[in-house]
């Protein structure tokens, strides 16, 4: 079991590295160059104009009044409205629109990297030197080197141009698609943002299906770099461990291999991998902005993109304290898992 002391003590924890990462944007941006009055404006208001809203936003009062605001919002998870991207359109709920396309790629994408670099790993450690052990060391080495932006559209081109087995891009098909919402019993119903989870709640096997033909490619896109990472410290790990006193007594006991592998060194050969795992979903984040911007999919990483390109501030202070708040959650997720794992780490 996990104390609750050491949950509360990691909840804790957070409350730093989030201020950090506040105060970082908030710096980085008020350093960058550009009025964001004039960018709302246009280049062809007046000074008078400009001022005015400048007047209006607070950007004339001191920095240290400015910052204190961006605190106060920050923790209410309130950053005002977009400039640019969805001019006049709260950053809050840009982000409920856009957040979970990026999830289920990044979710999806870590799946296919744990159902494939999980038992590639153990195999290979299994068979030390052998064939197989060399086939998957060549093959991860490659997923690792790969870059998104040219393994993308080389699925594109085999398995969409040439084969015509999976659409080349967008989540879903375009009979349930309209202005960025799927249509499900005729009526727009976004209720988690999760296209695969809405139609498994709503009963549309149609709708599922679809969406899963359209995303499969996305998805081993962005999980060939996981599995390639997944299955290489899977590896080294499984190597250490099977090597261990406790592994060899078990196989004098007369208990099979597979058992002694799977039974004794799995848990223990996990510890470093979960550490991999939630790096990875970090990256992976970072990764569907190439993703999404090869496969059409409009998610919160391609407008991102244009966000800093618009020097939309709003949207992008959201956007990268969303990222931070996401990515501590996985790693207190994976700090739970560790002492799950192996309760000495509570202590």
């Amino acid at each position: 079991m996990v104390s609750k002391r050491f949950v509360l003590k990691r909840l804790l924890l957070l409350v730093p590295v989030l201020f950090g990462v506040a105060s970082l944007v908030f710096a980085i941006l008020h350093l960058a160059p550009g009025d964001p009055a004039r960018i709302i404006l246009g280049q062809r208001a007046s000074t008078q104009q400009v001022e005015q809203l400048r007047q209006s936003l607070g950007l004339n009062d001191p920095l240290y009044v400015q910052y204190g605001r961006f605190l106060v919002d920050a923790a209410q998870f309130e950053f005002g409205q977009s400039y640019q991207i969805a001019k006049g359109q709260p950053v809050k709920q840009v982000l409920v629109d856009k957040l979970p396309v990026t999830i289920e790629l990044a979710l999806y994408g870590q799946a296919i990297g744990l159902l494939l670099g999980l038992p590639l790993g153990i195999l290979s450690a299994v068979k030390q030197d052998s064939l197989t052990d060399h086939t998957t060391r060549i093959g991860a080495l490659a997923g690792i080197s790969v870059p998104i932006y040219w393994s993308g559209p080389l699925l594109i081109l085999f398995f969409s141009a040439w084969l015509g087995l999976f659409p080349a891009g967008n989540r879903i098909g375009s009979t349930l698609f309209l202005d960025d919402h799927w249509i499900l019993f005729g009526m727009q119903l976004p209720l988690t943002g999760i296209i695969t989870i809405d139609a498994l709640l709503l009963g549309r096997l149609d709708a599922w299906l679809s969406a899963v033909h359209h995303l499969f490619l996305p998805a081993v896109t962005i999980g060939v770099y996981s599995m390639a990472l997944v299955s290489r410290m899977m590896r080294s790990s499984m190597l250490e461990v099977i090597r261990q006193d406790y592994m060899r007594t078990a196989r004098a006991k007369g208990q099979g291999s597979k058992i002694t592998v799977m039974k004794h060194g799995f848990r223990n050969a996990m510890i470093p991998v979960i550490t991999v795992i939630g790096i990875q979903f970090g990256t992976l984040l970072g990764g569907a902005v190439l993703t999404e911007t090869v496969f059409g999919i409009g998610g919160i990483g391609t407008m991102l993109v244009q966000a800093i390109g618009a020097s939309d501030y709003p949207l992008v202070q959201g956007t990268v304290l969303t990222f931070a708040l996401l990515f501590t959650l996985v790693n207190l997720g994976v700090d739970i898992t560790y002492s799950y794992l192996d309760p000495r780490i509570q202590q």
